[in-house]
């Protein structure tokens, strides 16, 4: 299973050339934490990578919390879409 970022920018754009709002963003992350988690079932030891993992899902949590407060119709439309626990 590869990663494919185009497809991931896709899905929750707001317009033809959106590639840094906050849906585009929890969502390009969310693809690399899924990938990254099927690379640790078979890589347990690769220790480095999953502090970089870490790192995405903090980031991703920061940006979650800010459409929250901003646009909480469109944090819920996301979460769901994702499904991501709240």
């Amino acid at each position: 299973m590869a990663f494919s970022k185009t497809a991931a920018l896709a899905k929750n754009r707001r317009h033809e050339t959106d590639t840094g709002s906050t849906e585009v963003q929890v969502t390009a992350l969310t693809e690399r934490i899924n990938y990254l988690t099927d690379h640790f079932r078979a890589h347990a030891k690769d220790h480095h990578g999953r502090r970089g993992l870490l790192s995405m899902v903090r980031r991703r949590q920061r940006l979650l919390n800010y459409l929250e407060r901003t646009n909480l119709e469109s944090y819920r439309k996301l979460r769901d879409q994702l499904g991501l626990r709240h």
